[in-house]
């Protein structure tokens, strides 16, 4: 089956269509090969060496500009998509329980809107242990804590 090489994720010809590879650079005309026979001198070979690595250094730092300037805005759009898949489905996330919220309440002296609540609940530590005796603290509505041993 003939396919549009630009269309297909993994060939160079759509690397280069899409912006994703180097294609205007007069680093990389300098790799092609030449197949023409030279007569052996020491002096080019030692001066075409020094400019090979010159060559090479070019290459490098300009690919790594290109690389940054393509994950510029990568950041930012990641973090609209975390954004988005949290928006999506906040009923997975793990809910404040009465006694913590009314604590908190009592402490600020004034109602927590639902934009608080899931901020104080995305900042809370998670436990980590697993498999293991451990000690849960159970918050009461006073402030105090109470020691709950659970066995898993």
């Amino acid at each position: 089956m003939k396919r549009n090489p630009r269309k297909l994720a993994w060939t160079k010809a759509f690397r280069k269509a899409a912006g994703k590879e180097m294609v205007v650079d007069g680093t990389l005309a300098f790799a092609a090969r030449r197949n023409v026979p030279v007569r052996y001198d020491r002096e080019t070979v030692a001066i075409t060496e020094k400019a090979m690595a010159r060559f090479e250094e070019v290459k490098q730092k300009r690919q790594r500009v290109f690389y940054k300037k393509r994950m510029a805005n990568n950041k930012q759009r990641q973090r609209d998509l975390d954004r988005k898949l949290v928006a999506e489905n906040s009923h997975l996330l793990p809910k404040m329980r009465a006694s913590e919220r009314k604590r908190l309440e009592e402490e600020r002296g004034e109602e927590l809107g639902e934009e608080e609540v899931e901020l104080i609940e995305s900042t809370k530590p998670k436990s980590q242990v697993f498999g293991k005796m451990k000690i849960r603290k159970k918050a009461l509505v006073d402030g105090g804590e109470e020691d709950i041993m659970d066995m898993d």
